[in-house]
């Protein structure tokens, strides 16, 4: 193992990295219900993209129907602007990789994407309808264009979320939570799992008490990730000490509770006052040490 770097020793501006940020069931199953809802939303706007242009081969706005024409063009701004809103709402509680260039880019410009697809063909055949009154395909044609141009702009997600910049929000949360700073960068999206990691690291802290260390130290101890990778394919759980009976035998790596975060290690022991025994930390070792000098 390399040297670790320790938090007190790196600048106080960065921002570390621990656990990836990862949606919730709840958010998971809110992104699902707005995602079904845009489909919807959207299938009418393609629906009655069709319908207008079985309607233009028919012949139904040769010499009149107008505001018939105009209104299928409305109804398709209003459901494709709506699919559009709730795709992106879906987006911000379950977002795409940035690392994942296309599958980010897809699922994020989803909206304006589908709005082209839903005004584009319809406005072509009425610019090029040769049968259509010119006036009438003029005022059709501006109208569908001007709808077309702002349900598209709306569409276009200028500033999309991604699980990077909700892991760095996430981070920096869980940092003004442990300094008892102003919760600045806790957005609803990131806060609950930040709250999560300011209370491992304090349960940490708390467990590893002792006169050297009044205030408790932020060292934990896991198992390395396999085969010299940067970070463990599956879950780890992180211990208060190297001696633990769980690490025996194990390749160790040792750091901060955001250096374990990192490497995959986001699971805190469940057996604190054991450990503390083992690892001689706190009251649970002091009482321990009192009972062998009683009974001797």
């Amino acid at each position: 193992m390399g040297d670790l770097i320790m938090p007190d020793e790196k600048p106080v501006e960065e921002v570390d990295v621990t656990k990836e940020w990862r949606a919730t069931h709840g958010q998971k199953s809110a992104a699902a219900r707005l995602r079904i809802f845009a489909a919807i939303a959207w299938f009418i706007a393609i629906g009655t993209e069709i319908a207008g242009i079985v309607m233009l081969r028919q012949h139904r706005f040769d010499h009149g129907n107008l505001p018939l024409l105009i209104g299928l063009l409305v109804v398709i701004a209003v459901f494709a602007i709506g699919g559009s809103l709730m795709w992106k709402a879906a987006n911000k509680h379950d977002p795409a990789r940035q690392s994942d260039t296309a599958r980010f880019f897809f699922q994020n410009q989803l909206g304006a994407i589908i709005t082209v697809i839903a005004f584009l063909p319809l406005i072509v055949l009425i610019l090029m309808d040769k049968d259509m009154d010119t006036k009438n395909k003029k005022i059709a044609g501006g109208i569908g264009i001007v709808l077309a141009a702002a349900a598209t702009f709306i569409g276009i997600d200028f500033n999309p979320p991604s699980v990077e910049q909700y892991t760095k929000d996430m981070n920096s949360c869980a940092a003004q939570i442990k300094a008892n700073q102003p919760t600045t960068a806790c957005s609803p999206e990131v806060a609950e799992q930040a709250k999560a990691i300011a209370a491992d690291s304090k349960t940490v802290a708390d467990a590893t008490k002792d006169a050297a260390h009044p205030n408790g130290q932020d060292v934990v101890y896991w198992i390395a990730p396999e085969n010299g990778a940067k970070k463990a394919a599956t879950p780890h759980v992180f211990h208060i000490c190297k001696g633990v009976s769980p690490l025996k035998g194990k390749t160790v790596n040792q750091g901060s509770v955001t250096e374990a975060y990192a490497e995959n290690a986001t699971r805190i022991t469940k057996q604190i006052p054991m450990e503390q025994k083992q690892c001689g930390f706190g009251a649970a070792a002091a009482t321990d040490k009192a009972v062998t000098t009683n009974a001797a």
